[in-house]
């Protein structure tokens, strides 16, 4: 098999996904192009030779829809000869559209591939696709289906994680964040969104409040509660999980990953395309793996990946460096580090989305790029990013600087 090397990436900043959130003024297919932009003229890159873009959209519908990927091609000035694709996995189709590329490279069938994603939630809104997991009794009876953050509080009351611990949490990731921002951590990788005029619409994460704390947490009420309790998703929990008598609501919108606009993106090559591009490789994408799990817990695939991926690989959790954890919900990240005895100070170091935000299909790009640059900085070795998704499944990536 052919060895798929990361050449670069990039990202929008994270806008809040509201009518008065910065970026809500810009299409999908605008963000998707500035990152295209970016990727292209920072790696003097012919675009030409690009065998393909693949992009992961949660909800691609209206301005977000029709092969997103190749429209943004257009907008950005790409050669006809780039193709597009678009991919859906819910939470983790960025990585997954990196994912699939590397598996297209490493096949032999591309020499250089283009992957990411972009969601715009501010003007499409989070579920507008539909679909049968919500909709047909036929699919979300046997699916349990339930809204992801009463999940969240079942794992929460499953595995012992109190109020306490889920604030502390966010408010651990809320100053991880800022400290990063203000030491310029993401500064190299992070592409200034601009309007027509060439003014600069958002250059930074929009969606942080580093000066939250346990006391403005402790003043938010539960968000699932009602759904819970009123909606019958509860009697649901308990019955895929009898072991539990009643669920102990804890998340909010603290706590829980923010609704933003964004895009971001990762190249990737074989030495080969590399060669022909004229630049040098950052990391190696060692392995990939997903998984089904258990669909009323829903966001515990993670952990069941990670297993999977270091049976396959022959690997060690201690042979990783660094772990990136999208955070869905605070539950979600103590319960992988709980799972696998990991402490904080190797996982989501520089905050995440509670903190950042979460733009569906782009995140998995984003958080594998943040994750490499800080190998870099800290000169370590290894990465594994994942992502718990919707339905109850786990993407997860290993990577390794060369």
């Amino acid at each position: 098999m052919t060895e798929v090397f990361i050449y670069d990436h990039v990202r929008t900043p994270r806008g809040r996904g509201k009518k008065d959130g910065a970026l809500h003024e810009v299409p999908s297919v605008r963000l998707a192009a500035k990152t295209l932009e970016a990727i292209r003229d920072r790696n003097g890159l012919d675009t030409a030779t690009v065998d393909d873009i693949i992009m992961g959209c949660v909800d691609p519908v209206m301005d977000a829809g029709a092969v997103i990927p190749k429209a943004a091609a257009f907008e950005a000035g790409y050669s006809n000869r780039a193709p597009g694709m678009q991919i859906s996995r819910f939470c983790a189709s960025g990585l997954d559209a990196v994912n699939f590329g590397a598996g297209k490279i490493a096949q032999g069938a591309d020499d250089i591939v283009i992957a990411g994603g972009v969601e715009s939630m501010s003007r499409v809104g989070l579920g507008m696709s539909g679909g049968a997991w919500f909709m047909d009794p036929s699919v979300n009876f046997p699916a349990y289906f339930m809204p992801q953050g009463v999940s969240a509080d079942l794992i929460a009351t499953k595995y012992g994680f109190s109020r306490t611990d889920v604030d502390a949490y966010a408010v651990e990731s809320q100053k991880r964040a800022a400290h990063a921002w203000q030491q310029g951590w993401f500064d190299k990788s992070i592409v200034s969104v601009k309007d027509q005029n060439g003014l600069t619409i958002l250059d930074k994460d929009e969606h942080m409040r580093p000066g939250t704390d346990m006391q403005a947490l402790a003043s938010l009420n539960p968000s699932f509660q009602m759904p819970g309790e009123m909606g019958g998703f509860e009697a649901v929990g308990i019955q895929a999980h009898p072991e539990i008598e009643r669920i102990n609501y804890v998340h909010h919108a603290g706590n829980s990953s923010g609704i933003v606009d964004g895009a971001g993106l990762v190249l990737l090559g074989s030495k080969a395309g590399g060669q022909s591009m004229g630049i040098k490789p950052r990391a190696r994408i060692k392995a990939f793996a997903n998984i089904g799990s258990d669909p009323a817990l829903m966001l515990t695939g993670p952990v069941d990946v990670t297993e999977k991926l270091l049976k396959r690989t022959g690997m060690r959790l201690a042979d990783i460096d660094l772990f990136e954890l999208n955070e869905a919900f605070a539950a979600v990240v103590l319960r992988y580090m709980q799972a696998f005895d990991i402490d904080h100070d190797r996982i989501n170091v520089n905050g995440g989305a509670i903190a950042m935000g979460h733009p569906l299909g782009a995140t998995g790009a984003m958080i594998l790029g943040t994750v490499l640059d800080e190998l870099e900085r800290r000169d370590l070795n290894t990465a594994l990013v994942t992502l718990c998704i919707g339905a109850g499944m786990g993407t997860a990536t290993v990577i390794e600087r060369v």
